[in-house]
């Protein structure tokens, strides 16, 4: 970007230098014409200078208003996942079967007490009262997931959809072999290019190349893996926890 921009300030300078020299050395009656032909490249070179500084600008606040959305999506999704495997036990495959947990599943509220009681078996051995001590699980009622989680909002209907796009997030479950246990997992993924696709092609690659800190590495923003277990994002604490 720096390059190009020093070439076309290079340009300009050798333009308006042209134009000293028409000015100098041409014939008068030609030099209204190619003082103006000059004159016009010079306004375009400074018009695409401009435009090369103020369009990578522009780009990255669309790109931080997009993914800000993107994330908070996500978000509510890993919320509905973690859900959904408390409850069930594993992760949802398919948007529509989440939404439908979402709708009707409910969390069982426990309390866990100690007690105490007699040990038979060691009583009876040794003829003399023997104790053991227990924890007792009492349910004590149930709670809607969608009350727990969203309080009454229903934006968990179109959380599939990636915002301003009319495209849905990729979601894939399954299970991942881990010395020899079966651990669900899941994963949540939307291309850059999805997100940005109104945006300059030569902008979006280098987006794709970002590999920093502060920024979204690779070419998608992803939550969760198919391939370890996490259920975290590949985004930066600037746009939200990944946890």
């Amino acid at each position: 970007m720096l390059t190009m921009i020093l070439i076309v300030v290079a340009v300009i300078l050798i333009t308006i230098g042209l134009v000293w020299l028409v000015d100098k050395f041409i014939p008068s009656k030609f030099k209204p014409i190619i003082n103006i032909a000059l004159w016009v490249l010079i306004a375009f070179l400074g018009y695409q200078t401009f435009m090369s500084v103020y369009m990578p600008i522009q780009f990255n606040q669309v790109k931080e208003k997009r993914y800000a959305k993107v994330i908070t999506s996500l978000v509510d999704i890993r919320d509905a996942q973690l859900a959904h495997r408390q409850v069930t036990g594993k992760f949802a495959g398919k948007f529509d079967g989440l939404v439908r947990f979402i709708d009707t599943a409910q969390y069982t509220i426990t309390q866990r007490r100690d007690s105490t009681i007699v040990d038979e078996e060691l009583t009876k051995r040794y003829t003399i009262d023997m104790f053991k001590e227990i924890t007792i699980i009492d349910t004590l009622g149930f709670k809607s997931v969608k009350d727990s989680l969203f309080k009454g909002d229903d934006r968990y209907k179109t959380m599939m959809n990636v915002p301003d796009t009319d495209s849905q997030f990729e979601l894939k479950a399954g299970l991942l072999d881990e010395n020899g246990v079966n651990i669900p997992v899941f994963e949540v993924k939307v291309k850059k290019s999805v997100i940005l696709f109104d945006q300059e092609e030569d902008l979006i690659i280098q987006e794709n190349q970002v590999i920093a800190v502060d920024g979204v590495n690779g070419d998608a923003i992803t939550l969760g893996s198919m391939e370890e277990i996490k259920t975290s994002g590949n985004w930066p604490k600037t746009y939200g926890a990944s946890e």
